[in-house]
């Protein structure tokens, strides 16, 4: 499930996005203050950021400075709220790291039609040194894949897409999401590659005869998902 922290002072405001945000089917994490919310995105990791500008004791722009300043938690996209509506208010956000930017008050669909926007465009969370998925680990620091006690051999690109899918196990993700996080938008790559390289990546990872892990979703994309036993 998709987690938000909602760094909000404003206790009517925190309700209303609450209801709205867990309507949508996402887990929400609010902070009331801004001492405190720092430590909440660290220990949450979240999947993105609600950040009111004006906040008790710690300003909205301080806690997205430091946001991007943490290489733990700078890649979380940041869609701030804010009465500042000036455009230099609206610069100032975005140069110092924000993503978006909205101004109260706003209007609730178009709140939840951004977020989703920053999640399509949201770099995969950077991976711990080692992560384990049903029966393979996957250590990225060495580059090493294990199914059970066998290793796994795979290519750069292979890994990259491994690396992708262990960062949302269980999403379905697109081609075109595909196509974004392993090959960038700098260059020409057509839908049809991403399959000739999950196809490459399944055989590997299959190739001690385990359980199928990649599954296909039709019309939709591929998302790694927990192997059932036959």
């Amino acid at each position: 499930m998709v987690k938000i922290v909602v760094i909000e002072d404003e206790q009517g405001l925190q309700t209303i996005l609450k209801y709205n945000l867990e309507k949508e089917g996402y887990e929400t994490y609010p902070v009331m203050d801004g001492k405190k919310a720092l430590d909440a995105v660290v220990n949450q990791q979240p999947d993105l950021i609600l950040l009111d500008w004006m906040l008790p004791h710690v300003s909205g722009i301080e806690i997205c400075k430091a946001i991007r300043q943490n290489h733990d938690i700078r890649h979380i996209p940041v869609l701030m709220l804010t009465a500042r509506g000036d455009e230099a208010d609206k610069v100032s956000g975005l140069s110092i790291g924000a993503d978006d930017y909205m101004t109260k008050p706003f209007s609730v669909p178009e709140l939840m039609a951004r977020i989703k926007a920053l999640l399509r465009r949201a770099p995969p969370k950077p991976p711990q040194d080692t992560q384990n998925f049903a029966d393979m680990s996957v250590d990225f620091d060495k580059k090493q894949v294990y199914r059970a006690d066998r290793l796994v051999h795979l290519g750069p690109t292979e890994f990259r897409l491994l690396q992708v899918f262990m960062s949302k196990p269980e999403y379905v993700f697109s081609r075109a999401e595909l196509l974004k996080a392993v090959w960038g938008d700098s260059i020409y790559v057509e839908d049809r590659t991403v399959d000739v390289h999950v196809k490459r990546l399944r055989q590997a990872l299959n190739a001690g005869g385990e359980v199928d892990i990649i599954r296909t979703v039709r019309s939709s994309g591929y998302a790694l998902s927990q192997a059932k036993k036959k």
